[in-house]
């Protein structure tokens, strides 16, 4: 190879290089990450893969078995937003997610117990997707103390969200449920 390749070629590595390293910064502090294994993976901004041109966040498998999940969250007060109708949209991307991804949402109350919970693994975002708009709704009752919302990693893989609203909505908005298989009316026989 020509000194001159060599030097352009050494330019170029270190260029990328740059850019990569560049293209990832931190969560900013309401974001947390939580489930089932979060030392097996890593959340921050990137700032390449981007809708908003503000960076999206993501969640990226990094080590371990691939056999748990993982959720990139936030946690606010259910107290604004007692008796009414939320809903969680976002812009999503996956790369080489091997089990699901998803949004998700939480509404709790005094008790350990979910007073309203949706995951989207019945809508699951497998293996490599382009952005695609997503969105939870889920209805806050009026002893709701905390609303957790965010993005499910399952399995290895990337997710990233960007575009993010979190808003009050009508009772015209369909609440989001698992959609289970339909039993029969009556036995066939």
């Amino acid at each position: 190879m020509k000194p001159m390749h060599v030097i352009a070629a050494a330019l170029a590595a270190t260029s990328l290089w740059v850019v990569a390293a560049e293209s990832t910064g931190k969560l900013p502090a309401p974001w947390y990450v939580g489930g089932g294994t979060p030392s097996s993976y890593q959340a921050g901004i990137d700032s390449v893969e981007t809708t908003s041109g503000k960076g999206s966040k993501f969640l990226r498998y990094v080590q371990g078995e691939g056999k748990s999940f993982t959720t990139l969250s936030q946690a606010v007060s259910a107290q604004r937003y007692l008796g009414q109708r939320v809903r969680f949209q976002a812009r999503v991307k996956s790369r080489a997610v091997n089990a699901w991804a998803g949004l998700w949402m939480r509404v709790g109350g005094p008790t350990p117990a979910n007073l309203a919970f949706y995951n989207s693994q019945d809508k699951p975002i497998t293996g490599t997707t382009d952005w695609q708009t997503r969105s939870v709704t889920l209805d806050v009752p009026e002893e709701a103390t905390t609303i957790n919302f965010g993005v499910i990693n399952a399995g290895t893989g990337q997710v990233w969200i960007d575009e993010l609203s979190f808003e009050v909505v009508g009772k015209d908005v369909p609440v989001d449920s698992f959609q289970r298989n339909k039993l029969p009316e009556s036995p066939t026989l």
